[in-house]
């Protein structure tokens, strides 16, 4: 049994729970144990994610969050940095799934998070430990 890290960025508290709803079913769904942490935003998750990692207490982790395009920039460096982060993570060896939605607008958000729709946050736990399940075959 593994023990998985939800990392959640709660900028939008509605979206964010029902993407906890499809990770956390996921999870357990699969046997495993989990515990949540959450962190000011999308740009927090990989920082979070990497100081869990040095306790060694986790085997895998679940980025969620939600960043909807404003009117300026800054949606392209939180998309783009938060993604970075996570990306860097992997390529060091920890088991990540990426459950942060860019999207449009609300509406696409809710597509995506809802666990009846598209359910990216069981697909991000299922990504997760689909990448354990490989770091235990060649470690």
């Amino acid at each position: 049994m593994a023990k998985i890290l939800i990392v959640e960025a709660r900028f939008y508290e509605h979206l964010n729970d029902m993407l906890l709803e499809g990770a956390r079913a996921a999870i357990e769904a699969a046997g495993h144990t989990h515990e949540t942490i959450t962190v000011p935003g999308a740009l927090e998750v990989p920082g979070a994610i990497a100081l869990a990692a040095d306790s060694g207490a986790y085997d895998a982790f679940v980025a969620l969050g939600v960043v909807i395009r404003g009117e300026t920039y800054h949606f392209e460096v939180v998309a783009g940095e938060s993604a970075r982060g996570i990306m860097a993570l992997t390529m060091d060896g920890l088991c990540i799934g990426n459950g942060i939605l860019t999207t449009e607008n609300e509406a696409q958000a809710i597509v995506r998070a809802d666990s009846k729709q598209l359910d990216k946050g069981g697909g991000a736990a299922e990504a997760a430990l689909a990448m354990l399940a490989l770091k235990q075959r060649f470690g």
